[in-house]
């Protein structure tokens, strides 16, 4: 008679057997699973870091060369293109300055890009307002009306757009060039303005209505305060574009005199100095036109970053 050894069974049964979890999990194979592939995602952040250093020095490079050849003598420039100034000369922005009659130019853009902006701005805003918390008829038409306007370059409107200037006085005057400067930029304005108003709370709204707020007061004194950041991206947008603008105010404010802008005062003085060869009075005048525009991102470039991401994450 054969007997058989209870633990010996069980051993063997034991031995025998496998775990669901071990026939579905191999061992080590969770740990491998979870573990990104580090060589691959090392070789995507190298690539990618390569790629933003390359275009960052794209950028700066031809800025910093201008900067160091509004500081040579024109000597410099042409022997040593590329080379470091043997002396800072700042005589070169002082003669664009005054004799290019750079600070003139200046003062007049400034002029006009400050009404223009404050205008844009103000109309901009409240028809975005609008648009984004009241309910009327019609009030998609017009809303896309103003976002058509976009889509409509501006250089197909300059001969109407010459006359209808002409014809109501304004030609070669900074009211007209302002009012032009507006209605260029209000549909960019309204459509941006429009979709981050949508983005803030109607629970203030609400509540300052409650408390007896008018719609004027709820409007200037609680809604832009609250659209700051969108109010200063899109302000950003128009002064770039407002300022570099060359073609509006080469049809609009025609003539040589010292009403003009200041794209239209650097585009006369490289022509002049094309002939008489004073390339560095020509980059001291460049490197004063791009000072504002590096000024101000500068300065909000917070606000700017704030301004657009506003909304993603509510």
């Amino acid at each position: 008679m054969t007997t058989v050894d209870p633990g010996a069974a069980t051993g063997a049964t034991t031995a025998g057997t496998t775990r669901p979890d071990d026939a579905t999990h191999p061992a080590g194979a969770g740990r491998s699973a979870d573990r990104p592939p580090r060589r691959e995602l090392g070789v995507a952040n190298v690539f990618s870091h390569g790629f933003l250093l390359l275009w960052a020095a794209m950028t700066v490079l031809p800025l910093a060369w201008m900067v160091l050849s509004s500081l040579k003598s024109n000597g410099e420039i042409i022997a040593e293109p590329w080379g470091l100034p043997e002396a800072l000369r700042f005589d070169n922005w002082s003669r664009a300055w005054t004799s290019a009659h750079i600070g003139r130019f200046f003062f007049n853009s400034l002029v006009v890009v400050a009404g223009s902006l404050s205008l844009t701005m103000l109309l901009g805003a409240t028809a975005a307002y609008v648009f984004a918390r009241y309910e009327f008829r019609g009030r998609q038409v017009v809303y896309y009306l103003f976002v058509g306007g976009m889509m409509f370059p501006v250089f197909l409107a300059l001969v109407p757009l010459f006359f209808v200037v002409r014809s109501v006085g304004l030609l070669g005057t900074w009211p007209g060039l302002i009012l032009v400067y507006t209605a260029y930029s209000l549909p960019f304005t309204v459509f941006f303005l429009t979709a981050f108003f949508r983005t803030l709370p109607t629970s203030v709204a609400e509540a300052a209505l409650i408390d007896g707020c008018g719609h004027f007061r709820l409007f200037f004194r609680v809604m832009l305060p609250m659209a700051r950041p969108g109010l200063i991206s899109v302000g950003i947008f128009n002064f770039l574009s407002h300022w570099n603008q060359f073609l509006l105010p080469q049809v609009l404010l025609p003539g040589d005199g010292q009403d003009r802008m200041l794209a239209q005062g650097l585009s006369s003085l490289a022509v002049s100095q094309g002939y008489a060869g004073d390339y560095a009075q020509l980059f001291a005048g460049l490197t004063i036109a791009v000072l504002p525009v590096l000024v101000v991102y500068v300065a909000f470039q917070r606000q700017v970053q704030s301004g657009l991401t506003a909304g993603q994450l509510k």
